[in-house]
């Protein structure tokens, strides 16, 4: 082999290796950028999931503190039955079928969420029941914030109700958490979630703001400082003010 070819076949085999290692550079840079896609919309599903199950107690309030009945009907299986429609029509994903489409996390971690719901609902039925007393304190926040734990107890994965002036202390922000709310307290309101990633890209922070409906005002409401039936002074919020947030914190190196 002359030297031209020598020199020739050195240089097509270098264009090969520079050619491959672009190859594995790209497709590691595109693997890493679904991840992260997959990564936050698990997260965004999560928070939604939990906030159907929050509406879900609140179209129930009326039936859940009626002091005339006993007993409620208001289940685990018909709370079940009632997240799973209110979540189709929201999301189009059919909590007992998933798509194979779905990121695999989500698959993992919708199911655990929705059983953690479920035994929330199972934990209140003695309250719930109870003929003779109208307020029971089993209210949309309670609720989340029980399903949010028990979820977060069993999975890598945090998530909580969270909002900067906290009836219940558990739900205090964390100093990411209270930047946000501060940040989403001076815009318009949006259902689109805050997402960043932190820690060198390592770890999702996602926060789904959640505000003040007609509903939450007979709590919340005004006149500012005024006990509610809960006890606790009104916050005199109006309609559309940012409640507070669904917080959701994913570690990258365990959705893999």
């Amino acid at each position: 082999m002359s030297k031209k070819e020598i020199l020739m076949k050195s240089r097509v085999l270098l264009f090969i290796s520079l050619s491959l290692v672009l190859f594995l550079v790209w497709a590691s840079i595109g693997l890493a950028q679904v991840l992260r896609e997959e990564t936050e919309k698990t997260a965004q599903y999560l928070a939604t999931l939990l906030n159907v199950g929050r509406l879900i107690v609140d179209r129930n309030q009326k039936l859940i503190d009626d002091p005339q009945k006993g007993d409620k009907g208001f289940t685990p299986e018909v709370f079940e039955r009632q997240v799973l429609d209110e979540f189709l029509r929201q999301t189009n994903i059919d909590l007992k079928h998933l798509s194979s489409h779905l990121p695999s996390l989500a698959k993992e971690l919708l199911p655990t969420l929705l059983q953690s719901s479920k035994e929330v609902v199972a934990d209140a039925q003695l309250v719930i029941n109870q003929r003779g007393i109208g307020y029971k304190n089993f209210i949309p926040a309670t609720f989340g914030s029980q399903a949010a734990r028990k979820f977060s107890n069993r999975s890598h994965v945090k998530i909580k109700q969270t909002t900067l002036n906290p009836r219940n202390l558990k739900n205090a922000p964390d100093a990411y958490e209270e930047n946000v709310l501060r940040r989403l307290a001076t815009q318009p309101a949006s259902n689109i979630p805050i997402t960043e990633w932190i820690d060198n890209e390592t770890t999702l922070r996602a926060l789904t703001p959640i505000y003040y409906s007609q509903d939450c005002l007979a709590c919340h409401g005004s006149p500012r400082g005024i006990l509610d039936i809960s006890g606790y002074p009104r916050e005199g919020a109006q309609e559309g003010d940012l409640a507070g947030a669904i917080s959701v914190q994913i570690p990258v190196s365990r959705s893999r």
